[in-house]
């Protein structure tokens, strides 16, 4: 077979430097970006019945540049005064430097992992005394939730956004050799814009064990999962598939 155009459902990479660009390069694809999913926030109305206390808190679990922008939209719009020693526990370096859009870096107690749950737990372990907020969405993972109630470290869950399906009428007549999946919300937006979908030929790459199992409940056959041992990323999987394939 012959794979010539690839959708991923993700936003376009903003670095030239994006591994996308190296594999459309390498076997002359035509790769095309386009989110499946939209970030839809919870009003401060919808938030209050929660009864969180966001001024209660002495520590915040990051996990996410969303997570962030919707943890301080919140507090905006409910007029919380974030406390100064406010301690920020992120998943990554990217998403802890990412808080520099709201407050000053240097002068905040903050800390990250090397972008898996076990460094952030790692690291929340030596702070046990705090009391943590873990700002979601609506269909959040539970792997993060769990592992904080496992370690005994005392946290609540705040309900900020939820990710829904965007519209995605632009793509109706087009038609691609690969679609590229990264969350059960994408596939479930596939079907929500295009309820009469037909696989035929199109291959189907998902990331992760939860997106794999839900494109297959939707009737998808599911030709390239990652990550893999010999895969660990989408595009070493879409280099090796396209190789295997010519």
């Amino acid at each position: 077979m012959s794979i010539k155009k690839i959708l991923v459902s993700q936003p376009e990479p903003q670095s030239d430097r994006s591994p996308y660009f190296d594999l459309s390069e390498k076997h002359k694809l035509k790769i095309n970006f386009r989110t499946f999913i939209k970030v839809e926030p919870i009003k401060s109305k919808e938030f209050r019945k929660d009864k969180i206390s966001i001024a209660e808190y002495t520590a915040i679990i990051i996990t996410s540049k969303t997570s962030v922008d919707n943890f301080f939209r919140i507090c905006k719009e409910m007029r919380v005064e974030i406390r100064e020693n406010l301690k920020y526990f992120c998943t990554s370096e990217a998403v802890a430097l990412y808080l520099q859009k709201y407050i000053v870096y240097r002068k905040r107690k903050i800390f990250f992992g090397a972008r898996t749950y076990d460094d952030l737990i790692e690291i929340a372990l030596k702070h046990k005394k705090e009391k943590f907020l873990l700002p979601l969405s609506e269909s959040h993972k539970p792997e993060l939730p769990a592992l904080l109630t496992k370690n005994k470290i005392k946290y609540s869950k705040a309900i900020l956004f939820r990710i829904v399906s965007d519209d995605l009428s632009d793509l109706k007549n087009v038609n691609y050799d690969i679609l590229v999946f990264f969350s059960p919300v994408s596939i479930a937006s596939l079907f929500d814009n295009f309820p009469d979908f037909i696989q035929n030929g199109t291959k189907i790459a998902t990331f992760g064990t939860a997106t794999a199992k839900a494109a297959e409940k939707a009737g998808l056959k599911v030709n390239i999962k990652v990550p893999t041992k010999e895969t660990p990323s989408m595009t070493m999987a879409l280099d090796k598939f396209i190789k295997e394939n010519k």
